[in-house]
């Protein structure tokens, strides 16, 4: 798994470079917990990432920290499996997983 983290003032991007699964979870999460404390905003792109099982759920919704609050997140870069992950998710539980502030350049309707 090979992922980058940059930071541009309050807002950091995790570029994922694999698919997201449960291999690739600890890592991914730890990334985004490592973050300081300052970054308000986590954009992960999702470019290079072909597959996105359960896991990528568990990223994605995961509840936010007490001590990160107001960090908002959002994805780009989905690419046809994992955006057709995200849609079946939110069509089964919409406000579990709400789609409408986490898409960035996608469409959420089904």
């Amino acid at each position: 798994m090979n992922s980058i983290t940059t930071l541009n003032g309050t807002t950091a991007t995790i570029t994922v470079r694999s698919d997201i699964d449960f291999d690739t979870l600890p890592p991914l999460r730890a990334a985004a917990d490592a973050l300081p404390a300052h970054v308000t905003h986590l954009l992960w792109d999702l470019n290079h990432t072909l597959f996105m099982d359960v896991a990528g759920l568990h990223l994605l919704f995961a509840p936010t920290p007490p001590d990160r609050q107001g960090r908002h997140t959002t994805v780009t870069g989905l690419r046809t499996q994992p955006l057709r992950l995200l849609r079946l998710a939110a069509e089964a539980n919409p406000a579990t997983f709400n789609l409408d502030h986490l898409l960035c350049d996608a469409p959420a309707t089904v």
